[in-house]
């Protein structure tokens, strides 16, 4: 798996979409968002999606993303946070409220390093962004080491981040996968990121240009 497309139940793709998106040539997809999530919307997603023969996470950020029956979850904790909440807190009351409920086998956490200070998730998350290429290869030696986590996300959310950012983060690991996600518009782009991090992430240009982002999956696998 290199390349994922992450579709946001709070927005609309072009008619259609469906099929062009499965014959891209991805490798599956998020299903996942910030702000304005509900529950219907995710699942209606969900299954136009599921439908398909490639892998659809749904990443559980939010309780309205909390739904039932999907074969993957993905489940963030952001690392870089200086509100525990995003580290463990809303974490323990989730499992609290459904832990009977949650299929630990299909359930994946992602360490995230979020570094764009403009993006809604570091707002949201009260993520400290200003941070040196140490800072995040220390990230993401905890994500392997302490936490044994299997993914750790650097996020840029929004615009394209710094590659040496990226390399500093795949430096530190080996078991744990590196995942990139923000700002790639281009095949180039989406070229750059996946020559370094394992899986690259294309979100919002899903959104601003289809084409364009149809183009982002026929990285080199």
């Amino acid at each position: 798996m290199r390349h994922l497309f992450k579709l946001d139940p709070a927005k609309t793709l072009p008619d259609g979409a469906g099929e062009r998106l499965i014959r891209s040539g991805t490798d599956g997809f998020i299903i996942g968002g910030t702000d304005g999530l509900n529950l219907e919307a995710t699942r209606r997603l969900f299954q136009e999606f599921a439908s398909f023969d490639l892998p659809v996470f749904v990443e559980v950020s939010d309780e309205a993303m909390a739904m039932p029956g999907a074969s993957q979850y993905l489940i963030p904790m952001v690392l870089n946070s200086a509100n525990v909440n995003w580290l463990l807190g809303a974490h323990h009351e989730m499992v609290k409220k459904y832990g009977a409920f949650i299929p630990w086998p299909h359930v994946l956490t992602e360490g995230y390093c979020i570094l764009n200070p403009d993006a809604k998730a570091a707002q949201l998350s009260e993520a400290k962004t200003d941070l040196t290429a140490d800072d995040v290869a220390a990230y993401a030696s905890i994500a392997e080491n302490m936490l044994r986590l299997p993914i750790f996300y650097v996020e840029y959310s929004g615009c394209f981040g710094d590659p040496r950012m990226v390399q500093a983060a795949k430096s530190e690991l080996t078991n744990t996968k590196l995942w990139y996600g923000g700002g790639i518009r281009t095949l180039e782009q989406a070229r750059e990121m996946a020559a370094i991090a394992d899986v690259i992430v294309v979100g919002n240009i899903l959104y601003e240009d289809f084409e364009q982002a149809l183009a982002t999956a026929k990285i080199d696998r």
